[in-house]
């Protein structure tokens, strides 16, 4: 009788094509998605007189180095002479790699590498799934498992389709319960990060289970997945259910007429067995959990929008004491301090974990008839989001309100594309990261959810979204 087994392991085991000395195994990947930033991957394939294996296994997205402005005048609109030649190297790397699937700036479906390929209905139940940036782990929101690689790895996922890797252990972080009012899968990902660490997914491929996680929509669901990184998780996955076949039904890469019932059978079969040990386990009361917002410069440095900034001798690990130290001194906080009485200079929603259409709708049922003070841009994650938003009218309520409405790009959570903040001012962000500078030299990040970001945007500060709903 066979073992019981965890879903990661499942998929894992399924696309082991061998194993070599040290513990390595070389995977099978089904899916690769390139932004612009591996074009050395594609010259080192020309040096080497190799080719893409499997053109049309790789998707191509310029996202990272694209403008949120100016999207009309196409390259010409590009201000960035680095970011324009960067765009124009991955149009130059997919035709001669004879990638057909290449998402360019003046494409319609353009956006994010890691909200296009899910609309598109890439990512499946049981698939490996690859990409040049660590927020790949987005597809295990539909029972795939994703994960980033490195600069050699690219080359050579598009020169055999295949990567070798040393399997990573499971972990399960249930959260039980019924979320509060205001409480989206952003705030639940915070508080299961400032539980854990951003250390405590290290090593492990993390599965997420209980009544809180099976109440997330698909999209929630790619939030949480998309912000497993940030816990040193390789991997983070959903099991797949009915939301999940619903979402993927009628998509252009998810199968068609017989095959879709072929397809629906293998997923059922995916997902963890009852009796499956994992190495680790985790538990949250999701009904406890409330809006949250970081306060420092890693992502386990939150705290619920009603507390107070710590004090970092409160924390017993000297480490992590001195960890919060710095953070506070770069952040220019005070221990003590009410969460709500930090004052921000800018807004911003958008980015990978946060820029589908939820996020959106969630944003502009706080902004609704209200005003902004302080600057504030809305970037879709892609222009498919944009017409859907069009379509419903939420340009019109951030427009009226005084936001910003842009074109899609990863925007302010990188800014590598000419969105950032100046030194010393002070961001209300639902982007994934808040390291030091991440949003511009002397930036200051604090993470937050769609609605808590609109909140911000309305007063100032880092407000609580309950007031507005």
């Amino acid at each position: 009788m066979c073992a019981a087994k965890t879903m990661f392991d499942k998929i894992w085991d399924m696309h082991v094509v061998c194993e070599r000395a040290g513990g390595e195994q070389l995977l099978y990947v089904d899916y690769n998605v390139v932004s612009e930033g591996p074009f050395y991957a594609f010259n080192g394939l020309r040096e080497e007189g190799r080719r893409v294996r499997y053109p049309e296994k790789t998707l191509a997205m310029a996202d990272h180095y694209t403008p949120t402005v100016g999207r009309s005048l196409g390259l010409a609109g590009v201000a960035d002479p680095e970011a324009r030649v960067m765009i124009e190297q991955l149009e130059q790397n997919t035709k001669w790699a004879g990638i057909t699937r290449h998402y360019g700036l003046m494409h319609p479906l353009q956006g994010i590498m890691h909200v296009v390929p899910q609309e598109l209905g890439m990512a499946q139940p049981g698939m490996v799934i690859t990409g040049a940036d660590s927020h790949t782990s987005t597809n295990g929101a539909f029972g795939a498992c994703g994960f980033g690689v490195g600069a050699s790895q690219v080359k050579h996922i598009l020169a055999t389709q295949t990567i070798w890797l040393r399997k990573p252990h499971s972990m399960r972080v249930t959260v039980d319960g019924e979320l509060g009012r205001g409480v989206s899968a952003k705030d639940v990902i915070l508080a299961i990060i400032a539980e854990i660490g951003i250390g405590g997914g290290a090593g492990h491929a993390v599965e997420y289970a209980g009544s809180a996680i099976r109440s997330l929509t698909m999209e929630g669901r790619m939030t949480l997945c998309n912000m497993s990184i940030e816990a040193g998780a390789r991997v983070g996955m959903v099991a797949p259910d009915t939301k999940t076949l619903d979402y993927l039904r009628g998509r252009e890469l998810a199968p068609q007429g017989d095959d879709w019932e072929h397809a629906a059978r293998f997923w059922a079969s995916v997902v963890s067995d009852e009796d499956a040990l994992f190495s680790r386990e985790g538990r949250l009361d999701g009904s406890v959990i409330e809006p949250m917002v970081t306060w420092g410069t890693c992502q386990d440095e939150a705290a619920p929008v009603s507390g107070v900034v710590p004090d970092p001798a409160a924390f017993a690990d000297p480490a992590r004491s001195s960890r919060a130290e710095k953070a506070l001194a770069y952040m220019a906080l005070r221990p003590g301090t009410a969460i709500q009485d930090v004052k921000v200079d800018r807004v911003f929603i958008g980015s990978c974990t946060n820029s589908r259409l939820e996020d959106l709708r969630a944003a502009a049922a706080v902004a609704r008839g209200r005003k902004t003070v302080v600057p504030a841009i809305i970037v879709p994650g892609s222009m498919t989001v944009k017409r859907a938003a069009e379509k419903e009218g939420l340009h019109e309520i951030f427009l009226g309100a005084g936001f910003e409405w842009r074109d899609p790009g990863c925007s302010m959570c990188t800014g590598a594309n000419g969105d950032r903040l100046a030194p010393g001012e002070r961001c209300a962000s639902t982007s994934n990261r808040n390291f030091e500078g991440r949003q511009g030299r002397e930036s200051r990040t604090h993470l937050v959810s769609p609605a808590m970001a609109a909140a911000a945007a309305l007063t100032g500060r880092l407000a609580d979204v309950r007031e507005f709903i």
